[in-house]
């Protein structure tokens, strides 16, 4: 994302984050493990292979891959792949993590779009879908033997009533039947079939929000049966039903991120729910802070707990640990990796407890 004067124009799936999935445990000296992560950033080298104890949450940066502006990344088996955000057509890379602390480039593909956000594998593993905000569309490429990306076998466009459609997630829903594309310029999120032969989606529905809500991304509960939709122009989330036979999202509740008596504007960017399905988190960048809800009536009642500071300026992305006892925040403004505790019983972060400097931080995999 590129910041408020685009936006004034105008983290499996969502549960405990992402990094978990990527991070990776190796041998380290005195055989003990420490885990590899990956962090993203707007920079010509912008993926950083960074090592964690085995206990604590502190990183160390190893090295940096010329990988041009990292702003999402998702591992799948033995190969990392990586939106390329502000080049100047849009793409994204492939890369081969056999091994984690020296991946290895092998190949990257245009996006048929401009400044792609956000991309995830189809549970198939055959595709990788990739959403492309400058234009609002969603492209799909098939994924070789090898892990590398053939050529596009779709791209579908959105259209905005109000406002130029801007696609910001892409991701298959808990069942893996469905693709949903979350467009914070046509303030909705398309519901899609993609066909595993020809590689291409077929649209089934669509979940039309109020004008200007903008929404940026959304994270499933556990259970798998209701969805929480952030907004980013408008600091709310919205509490849907998701009935996976169908593929149709209900909203039930809208839930603001903020106190109504905050002061300036705020820019949600990220949410996610705990593992157990008891806590929903989210970014709100203007006060620079995560926001913890309690979870009840099977995941359609958030109730807000308070709020912290992130320790640095516009937490664009956050991950929970597969601990469950440390978030990791990328704070893009300030150029700052942070990590704070979180209790595990309460849900509540506690104050930040380190940091690492990044450069135009976008994303965390630790």
């Amino acid at each position: 994302m590129y910041g408020p004067s685009r936006r004034t124009v105008l983290a499996a799936t969502g549960a405990a984050g992402l990094g978990g999935l990527l991070a990776a445990p190796v041998a380290a000296a005195g055989h003990r493990k420490e885990r590899v992560g990956y962090l993203g950033g707007y920079a010509e080298a912008g993926l950083t292979v960074v090592t964690r104890p085995p206990r604590g949450p502190e990183l160390t940066a190893e090295r940096t891959v010329a990988v041009p502006d990292a702003s999402w990344l998702v591992r799948h088996r033995n190969t990392l792949y990586v939106t390329n955000e502000r080049v100047p057509e849009g793409s994204v890379t492939a890369l081969d993590v056999r091994d984690p602390r020296r991946p290895t480039v092998l190949g990257s593909r245009p996006t048929l779009g401009g400044a792609p956000t956000h991309l995830a594998v189809h549970p198939g593993g055959r595709h990788l879908l990739t959403a492309n905000y400058a234009d609002g569309s969603v492209v799909v490429h098939p994924i070789r033997d090898d892990g590398g990306l053939g050529e596009a076998t779709d791209l579908v466009r959105h259209t905005g009533e109000d406002r130029q459609a801007h696609a910001h997630q892409v991701l298959p829903d808990p069942s893996g039947r469905w693709v949903l594309a979350v467009d914070l310029g046509a303030d909705s999120v398309y519901v899609y079939r993609l066909d595993p032969r020809r590689g291409r989606l077929a649209e089934r529905d669509r979940l039309r929000l109020p004008p200007g809500a903008g929404p940026r991304h959304l994270a499933f509960h556990p259970n798998g049966r209701v969805a929480y939709v952030l907004g980013e122009l408008r600091p709310e989330i919205t509490v849907a039903r998701w009935d996976a036979a169908c593929g149709r999202l209900t909203p039930v509740a809208t839930v603001p991120t903020v106190p109504d008596d905050v002061a300036g504007p705020q820019y949600p960017a990220e949410i996610l729910v705990s593992a157990d399905g008891r806590f929903c988190y989210a970014t709100n960048r203007g006060e620079d802070t995560i926001v913890t809800f309690a979870v009840a009536g099977g995941g359609t009642r958030l109730t807000r707990l308070g709020s912290v500071p992130t320790g640095g300026v516009w937490p664009r992305h956050f991950a929970l640990d597969a601990t469950g006892g440390w978030f990791h925040v990328a704070n893009q403004r300030s150029g700052t990796v942070t990590w704070l505790p979180r209790d595990r019983r309460t849900g509540l972060p506690g104050q930040p407890a380190g940091t690492l400097p990044l450069p135009s931080a976008a994303f965390v995999a630790v």
